[in-house]
């Protein structure tokens, strides 16, 4: 669940910069090359991110609604930060159960 958690953060934070910074560098400045770095990166910790919460539906397991949750917050800016805070509240629930 921790690894789940910070590749969420991970890949929320590479979505803001090739959003907010490659892609502008790219379209204001004429410099694609930002896009070229960051995309493949991004790409990748997507198909982390999307797989994790894939695994984690069995293992941790995860409810229907979060795998569904982290799949979205996965393609829309923002919401992995959402679906972050949702995972932590299950891990200190998880934590309270076995204390």
């Amino acid at each position: 669940m921790k690894w789940l958690i910070a590749i969420c953060l991970i890949e929320g934070f590479s979505t803001l910069v090739l959003f907010f910074v490659a892609m502008p560098m790219k379209y204001a400045a004429g410099r694609p090359e930002w896009v070229s770095v960051v995309g493949p990166i991004h790409g990748f910790l997507f198909v982390v991110l999307v797989l994790m919460f894939l695994v984690g539906r069995r293992v941790v397991p995860l409810g229907n609604g979060m795998v569904a949750a982290g799949l979205v917050g996965a393609v829309l800016p923002f919401v992995p930060f959402i679906v972050d805070v949702w995972l932590v509240r299950l891990l200190r629930e998880d934590s309270n159960r076995q204390s």
